[in-house]
């Protein structure tokens, strides 16, 4: 894999506090790990218990973005934003992501067509698997369009009251 040179917070069309990855570890091809540390003062800590697990869905959601912002950034392209239509599957093996942990979220990209893309997602800490999903996501073009030509139709006037 290869290193990361650009700050997390480039990747991301996000603002302070909602980046919630620390960094990128690594990336190639069609994958990316980033990593996150569960410490007292990030967003959804909670003390004497770290941070509930379903969070882990944004942490693999912003890992899926951190990887297109790679992809732009590379192709000498801006960092857009992304959406997270769903997930299939979304499986936590604990309750909560604990204080001290150091969690590694990977995320392959098995599907593109277009603005829609699918990634199969896991958190891991010390080895174990915390958290896994299957992550559908979507960006728009430049515009705010998809950029699949099928789906680029005009839009007619809204219907009106009464």
């Amino acid at each position: 894999m290869r290193t990361c040179r650009h700050p997390i917070a480039d990747l991301l069309p996000h603002a302070p506090p909602m980046v919630l990855l620390d960094s990128v570890l690594g990336w190639d091809k069609d994958r990316l790990v980033a990593a996150v540390a569960i410490r007292p003062g990030i967003p959804f800590f909670q003390p004497g218990r770290g941070v509930p697990a379903h969070v882990g869905i944004e942490y693999m959601a912003q890992a899926c973005g951190a990887y297109a912002g790679l992809e732009a950034l590379e192709s000498g392209e801006r960092v857009r934003i992304g959406f997270l239509l769903g997930t299939r599957r979304y499986v936590a093996n604990v309750d909560w992501f604990e204080e001290d942990r150091q969690l590694a979220v990977s995320v392959v990209e098995v599907f593109r067509d277009g603005s829609m893309g699918v990634f199969d997602c896991t958190i891991l800490s010390e080895g174990h698997e915390l958290a896994t999903a299957q992550l559908n996501v979507y960006q728009p073009d430049e515009n705010g369009l998809s950029n699949n030509e099928s789906e680029k139709e005009s839009v007619g006037e809204p219907p009106k009251d009464g």
